[in-house]
């Protein structure tokens, strides 16, 4: 069993930010999210980061995964 690695991920949301645009509120997500927004997400490798974090942004709500990186831990 491979261990759990931490993964970052930076997420927006291209609904949220159409709406800003043209000065209106999208009726479910925070004006916020029209910034990148850097979670952390654990996960045995790269693609099961994905699909993760996919799950939790869906794309069909307007969330867009600019980036995915490990994280490297400094002792």
């Amino acid at each position: 069993m491979s261990s759990l690695k931490k993964f970052e991920v930076a997420v927006f949301n291209q609904e949220v930010r159409n709406c800003v645009k043209i000065a209106e509120r999208h009726p479910k997500y925070d004006d916020t999210w029209e910034n990148i927004h850097y979670v952390e997400i654990l996960a045995r490798d790269l693609n099961e980061a994905k699909r993760a974090a996919a799950k939790r942004f869906p794309p069909t709500d307007g969330f867009v995964i600019d980036l995915i990186e490990e994280m490297k831990e400094f002792y």
